[in-house]
């Protein structure tokens, strides 16, 4: 496909890494003439200079035969023009990141009525990702799938705990629940198990099932922990506000610090079930005066990665149950993971994420359609949702009658609403959605990718 990013910031450059990774034609628009030759040394892509919502510019580009124009600048009205023009000018699909929460409550009008494809906010997603992960901080990450009914956590096993040395296929004696390790990551190896696989204390699994099938088997090996209720929020930006949103209508506790006047003034406007500190989230009697160590969760939200982390460690110094960093330089991940603080976020990775599924959708001529995307274990494995739309030579027919490529496992069935986490015995049925976990160096963009 030929698609047109214009904005090479964080969320363009992840964007452009992981659309040219999996061979698509990519056109980069930049104002910044480094920006451009920092991507096209990096990457096997062409660059512009320019406006990317100048005429000249997308004519210059390719716009009118463009399957795709991403437009991902610091301006959300720049994004939505480049848009428009590149609709104009012939351009096939459009999508935008708009950020503003002015315009949160308007993205369903600005994308059916400017016609564009997708309409995505970065930080609105980032903050929704958190308040999953405060909803369940047993998990370090967690993501959901089919409307939440089945969600794929990630924990780490501890030293001497239940799981440590025991195969999978043991696992139904420790807990009863129906639940799957789909993923194990250790040390630097990622592991698809079988039922033959052996845990050791340590490793990161991903396992997918129910929301209650999973707090069960959390409590059975010792490792659950009650949903987040006293959250300190270090910074006031968008992130922080989308989540302190949610968060108090959910009647949790919120307190944000935030060292600008100005920024506390809206934002004590704008949510008036938080409590809004005028105050640096970095310094330390800041924190203790504020009840850091009170509090059972603490995200921080800062703009400077180094901050986060540090306040975070200090945070987990404290004893605070649940801490959760906003980490754009993912290379921050592997130094500070050591110290035991596993929780981040990326709003890029986030929104790259998004756009990949729609563009893999965009593509996907069979007899399904994607539904959800996560990349997991460090970007080295993608959990699919797909939705199986017709009949096919899959359909009705028993896993273990199938052959499937190395690397992929069915990891849950949701059909009318019931979990099944399958074995050799079940199979697809229309209308069914099935999840997919695959480090398949390949990638998967509808079901028949999966079987060989």
């Amino acid at each position: 496909m030929k698609i047109i990013i214009v904005g090479d910031g964080k969320v363009g450059m992840t964007l452009t890494e992981y659309l040219a990774q999996e061979g698509h034609d990519i056109m980069v628009i930049d104002r910044n003439p480094k920006v451009i030759d920092s991507v096209v040394n990096a990457f096997d892509v062409m660059g512009i200079n320019g406006n990317g919502a100048n005429y000249d510019v997308l004519i210059e580009a390719g716009a009118e035969k463009a399957d795709l124009l991403i437009a991902a600048t610091s301006s959300d009205e720049l994004n939505i023009l480049s848009c428009l023009m590149a609709k104009k000018i012939g351009t096939l699909h459009t999508i935008a990141r708009v950020r503003n929460p002015e315009y949160a409550q308007q993205l369903q009008f600005i994308r059916e009525e400017l016609g564009l494809s997708m309409v995505v906010n970065p930080e609105f997603e980032a903050a929704r990702d958190i308040s999953r992960i405060l909803r369940f901080p047993s998990a370090i990450t967690l993501e959901c799938f089919s409307k939440g009914r089945v969600e794929l956590a990630e924990i780490k096993l501890p030293e001497n705990g239940y799981l440590a040395g025991h195969r999978l296929s043991e696992l139904y004696k420790i807990c009863k629940e129906k639940i799957l390790i789909c993923a194990v990551q250790r040390g630097d190896d990622v592991f698809i198990p079988d039922g033959n696989f052996v845990l050791h204390a340590g490793d990161k699994i991903h396992i997918t099932g129910s929301h209650s099938a999973l707090a069960s088997f959390f409590k059975a090996v010792g490792i659950f922990k009650e949903q987040s209720k006293h959250v300190l929020i270090i910074g006031g930006g968008k992130i922080a506000y989308y989540l302190a949103r949610h968060l108090a209508e959910s009647h949790v506790d919120v307190k944000i610090i935030e060292q600008k006047e100005e920024r506390c003034l809206h934002l004590s406007e704008t949510l008036p079930k938080a409590t809004v500190i005028l105050g640096d989230g970095t310094d330390q009697p800041t924190l203790l005066e504020e009840g850091l160590a009170d509090c059972d969760a603490c995200v921080a939200l800062t703009g400077i990665d180094e901050e986060n982390v540090i306040v975070s460690l200090y945070a987990q110094s404290l004893g605070v149950d649940k801490v959760v960093a906003k980490v754009d330089r993912m290379s921050f991940v592997d130094m500070v993971e050591s110290f035991g603080l596993d929780s981040f976020i990326s709003p890029k990775t986030i929104t790259a994420n998004r756009i990949v599924r729609y563009v893999r959708a965009m593509q996907d001529s069979g007899d399904s359609d994607i539904k959800s995307l996560y990349k997991i274990v460090n970007n080295q494995v993608e959990a699919l949702e797909f939705g199986v739309t017709q009949e096919a030579f899959y359909t009705n027919i028993p896993f273990k009658e199938l052959s499937t490529k190395d690397g992929m496992l069915f990891a849950a069935i949701i059909r009318h609403g019931r979990v099944i986490i399958p074995g050799g015995g079940d199979h697809l049925e229309v209308g069914d959605s099935v999840i997919i976990v695959t480090n398949s160096s390949g990638y998967v963009k509808n079901i028949e990718d999966v079987f060989a």
